[in-house]
Order: C-alpha cells, then structure tokens, then sequence
C-alpha cells in the first residue's frame, strides 16, 4: 500500500519542483561539519505530500571531524513513531573548500554535498526501509541554521524522480 501511495503522490505532483526553496538565512553561516560535529537530537517529519500522510521521528546525532578535518562521521539513531528503530552512519569526505562526498549503509551511489549562500545542500538515493519493506527515494535537502539558533533539514523526496513528499528536521544541540 505505502508504495503505492508514493507512486500515486508522484504523478500528481509530477510538474512540481524537487528542490527545497532557498531558505531565508538572515546573515546565518552554515557548514556540514558545523551543522553536525558533536552531540545533537532532533525531531522529524516526513510527510507524503498528495494525502498528506504522515510519519514522525526522533534521532541522536553524533558527528566526529578528523584532526585533518577531511572527513565527517555522523552516527544517527532513529526512532520512528511506528515503532521502527534504526542505526545509519554517514562518512562524509571533504572535496573542496565547499564540497564533500558522503555515503551511509541505505544509500546507492555517492551523496554529494555543496555549502554555498551560508546553507548546505545534499543530495542522494537511499533504499529506505520501513515497516512495510524497503523503497528506493531520492532526496534534495538544503541544511541550514534558523535565527533562533536551531539547524533546520528540509528536504524533497522523490520516487523514480517525481516529488512525493517532504521532510522537516529541526536538530537542537
């Protein structure tokens, strides 16, 4: 059923974009390694954007940079409302003063990640699991810091390329 309704979403929202608009920065400077070196928690929602389905999460972030600081380390742990658990880490390499290549266990392929305008953009595929099994989405999030002082993830999901959904990460640090 859950695929299905990701399917359906899509070709309804075929001609929408599938990058999350520029946030509204205010003079607010972020980098991948700022946003995520040390501990953090945050709280999530992915949202299917035809029915307006829901899904909501918890994690714990732990991020460690090298000495060098080329490469970025982010372990996550989720906890979904549903009941779902779930570990995934993330080795992020740095490319270029604003680039890094990352990938985690559910991605396919590499995720690649740009800073630039003071916000972080990243974006990859993963065979997301749920309880239902596993789809394979695609994901364009911009990371940035609200002027509270919160890091905010808002991401557009796709399936087969078409936008089906979104989701709304605030981390605390």
């Amino acid at each position: 059923m859950d695929r299905r309704l990701f399917l359906l979403s899509g070709l309804a929202l075929a001609g929408c974009s599938t990058l999350p608009p520029a946030p509204q920065l205010n003079g607010a400077q972020l980098t991948l390694d700022q946003a995520f070196v040390g501990r953090k928690t945050g709280t999530g929602l992915f949202r299917v954007t035809l029915t307006g389905q829901e899904r909501r999460f918890t994690a714990r972030l732990r991020g460690k940079l090298t000495r060098s600081g080329t490469r970025l380390t982010v372990v996550e742990d989720f906890a979904y409302n549903d009941g779902q658990k779930d570990r995934l880490t993330w080795v992020f390499d740095r490319q270029a003063a604003s680039g890094w290549i990352g990938r985690r266990e559910d991605t396919v392929g590499q995720a690649v990640v740009t800073e630039e305008n003071g916000a972080v953009r990243l974006a990859y595929t993963a065979d997301f699991k749920s309880l239902s099994g596993v789809t394979r989405l695609g994901f364009q999030d911009v990371i940035y810091r609200a002027g509270d002082g919160r890091i905010v993830n808002d991401a557009v999901v796709s399936r087969f390329g078409i936008p089906v959904g979104t989701v709304k990460f605030i981390i605390q640090g």
